[in-house]
């Protein structure tokens, strides 16, 4: 089956991509993985490569396009050779459509040059260790100062991805008390920086996967933030949030279809290579039912990811429908890891084998952007019940 969804430019950026991972990425993963990182430098030769810089506008140092089929090209071959670039995608995927939509031109002129380059690096943050999903049952407030200049933040978040590294954070915050008809009142977004006095980093966090991305705890103690950095108008962040939800649960349904495809590729590698009473694994007729299934349900995958690309770059991609390919394309990744990890025996377990990495990175799929559960209560609640 023919895919219609990437040209040549989109070719021409995976091969680029590609031999970038050979050379720059694969030789030293390993250290990473230990590190629990990847180094700050990288995010400069992400820089340099223009990949934060494609859906920035020209004016700014970017390319100026609009489309999110690179990034779809990066997540396929990130998976491919079995490595993550760090917190980058949180940079690109989750703090750019914020700027772009909320940023004055000032702002912009600001902020935008050094997130191309790679010299700031940005996250978001918005979960609180009391709140997951319940957005709007956030504590972290930021009260405008007697004279109108500042905001004081105080307040604590978690499972901030890219936060070790972030030079800049976008932070949801309380200016109002939520009222009794609307609780989602009263939240607002500001990009904060990280070398402001009262702002620390507490523990990079031991995660079970996705061990070369920084995630970390984050504590705001009586931090100043200029009032040219609120993003949007005050008390209207629980809408610019929503906004944006429907790009992030594509990104992770996307990553996940392609995590499920690197999957079956490695074990179809190692069925071939691994010899069992004789004779290759792969010769054994189960080896080749379980790999013929997995190649289906991929396939199957496929087809939801990129109908779903299609639709977000065209903007008419629904909250529903985004979920509805965030629960399919995860749940899919869920069941054909597993099933090419059986395949490796006790070797899929060892974490020198990049299956034994893909399973644990692939189990939050399920959790972040929003639950499995969450998703079927938006795609059933679509559906009139």
């Amino acid at each position: 089956m023919r895919r219609t969804v990437f040209n040549e430019d989109h070719e021409a950026f995976r091969e680029t991509i590609r031999a970038f991972i050979e050379a720059e990425v694969v030789p030293v993963y390993d250290e990473w993985f230990a590190a629990g990182q990847a180094p700050r430098e990288f995010y400069g030769k992400l820089g340099e490569l223009g990949i934060f810089g494609i859906n920035v506008p020209e004016e700014f140092g970017g390319a100026g396009l609009d489309t999110h089929k690179f990034e779809a090209v990066l997540y396929e071959e990130t998976s491919r050779a079995g490595v993550q670039f760090g917190g980058s995608g949180v940079h690109v995927l989750l703090a750019l459509p914020y700027i772009k939509m909320l940023a004055t031109d000032e702002q912009k002129k600001r902020y935008l040059p050094n997130f191309v380059s790679g010299d700031e690096m940005w996250a978001l943050a918005m979960t609180e260790p009391g709140t997951g999903s319940d957005v709007a049952g956030m504590k972290t407030t930021a009260k405008l100062s007697e004279d109108g200049t500042h905001y004081v933040l105080n307040g604590a978040k978690t499972f901030i991805t890219g936060g070790v590294h972030a030079d800049r954070v976008i932070v949801c915050a309380r200016t109002s008390a939520p009222t009794a008809e609307d609780r989602r009142h009263g939240i607002s977004l500001f990009a904060v920086d990280t070398k402001s006095e009262g702002y620390s980093i507490g523990r990079k966090l031991d995660k079970l996967g996705l061990r070369t991305s920084d995630t970390a705890e984050l504590a705001f103690v009586d931090v100043k933030v200029p009032v040219e950095d609120l993003l949007g108008e005050e008390n209207k962040g629980f809408s610019y949030l929503g906004h944006n939800l429907a790009s992030e649960r594509w990104g992770i349904a996307f990553g996940a279809y392609a995590q499920a495809k690197a999957a079956v590729r490695f074990a179809q590698q190692y069925v071939q290579e691994r010899t069992v009473f004789g004779k290759p694994v792969a010769h054994f007729q189960n080896t080749k039912f379980e790999l013929a299934a997995c190649q289906a349900e991929v396939d199957a995958a496929e087809a939801v990811a990129d109908r779903a690309l299609e639709a977000l770059d065209a903007g008419e991609l629904t909250p529903a429908e985004a979920a509805s390919a965030k629960l399919f394309c995860t749940e899919v990744a869920h069941r054909v890891i597993d099933r090419c990890l059986q395949l490796h025996g006790g070797y899929g377990y060892m974490n020198e084998y990049p299956i034994a990495r893909l399973y644990a990175d692939n189990r939050v799929n399920r959790i972040y952007g929003g639950t499995s559960e969450i998703m079927k209560s938006i795609i059933a609640k679509s559906m009139g019940l």
